[in-house]
Parts: C-alpha cells; sequence; structure tokens
C-alpha cells in the first residue's frame, strides 16, 4: 500500500514541467520497463534555484520524482549530492518493496543533472560519478534498503 504522502505526490506532483536553458539535465531509466525520469536543474552560485521533472512510469515513478524535486530546490549543490534513495522514501513515508526502485531512479536522474551541470561547467563535484550509460533497472530491493 502507499502511504499518503506517496498518493498525493502522485496526483499533485509538484515542480512538473521542463526548464528552459537549463544548468543540468539528467535521464535515466529503462525503455523497456516503461520508467524513465528526465530532471532539469538552474543552478546560480551554486544553489538549486529551480528544479523541473518529466516523468513516465508509474505513480511511485511521479511520486519519488516530485518528492526529489521538493527537496533539492534552494539547496546547494553539496547539500543536492547528500539526497538518497532513502531520503526520498523517507520523505514519502515508505514505498512498498516492488517500488524502491523508483526512489533509486529519482537519486540516479539528479545526479545525471548534477554530473550534466558539472560536465558544462568544466567543474568537478566531489563524490559525483558519471550516469550509468547501460542503466540496468530492476524491481529488486537493493541490498542497502533491507
Amino acid at each position: 500500500m502507499y502511504s499518503e504522502k506517496v498518493m498525493d505526490h502522485f496526483m499533485n506532483p509538484r515542480n512538473v514541467g521542463e526548464i528552459e536553458n537549463p544548468s543540468g539535465v539528467g535521464t535515466v531509466g529503462n525503455p523497456k520497463c516503461g520508467d524513465i525520469m528526465k530532471i532539469y536543474l538552474d543552478i546560480e552560485d551554486n544553489i538549486i534555484k529551480d528544479v523541473k521533472f518529466k516523468t513516465f512510469g508509474c505513480g511511485a515513478a511521479v511520486a519519488t520524482s516530485s518528492m526529489a524535486t521538493e527537496l533539492v530546490k534552494g539547496k546547494t549543490i553539496e547539500e543536492a549530492m547528500k539526497i538518497t534513495n532513502k531520503a526520498v522514501m523517507e520523505a514519502l513515508d515508505g514505498l512498498p518493496p516492488v517500488k524502491v526502485h523508483c526512489s533509486v531512479l529519482a537519486e540516479e536522474a539528479l545526479q545525471a543533472a548534477l554530473w550534466d551541470y558539472a560536465q558544462k561547467n568544466g567543474i568537478e563535484i566531489e563524490g559525483l560519478t558519471p550516469p550509468k550509460e547501460d542503466h540496468d533497472h530492476h524491481h529488486d530491493i537493493p541490498e542497502d534498503n533491507e
């Protein structure tokens, strides 16, 4: 069962859309599975001024995208780097085990957008790794979430 927060973010997603001339864009997902997340960032002076998303997927995918954007808006890049899938799940009061992968996608989409920002600006963000080219998207529970 989904929590009330998951249902609220699914039925009333925040920050839906795209940003013209974004500072960074990250897309992750698996077309075979159907969950695709795209996050747009507008960064000024190391602060995430605006963030939008477009997600093609299930209700949990929409809810995790919405919550991830809420968690990073107004934060510094360093603070955004600390947003993990666990933080997204906790902010949503949990997810069913079969939907944990949606929170992982949200974290990875955010990281991919930060990576794009770093690449465009020729900067290095400590702890940031390149997005996975061949995204291995499973509906299994990651071991660190058990």
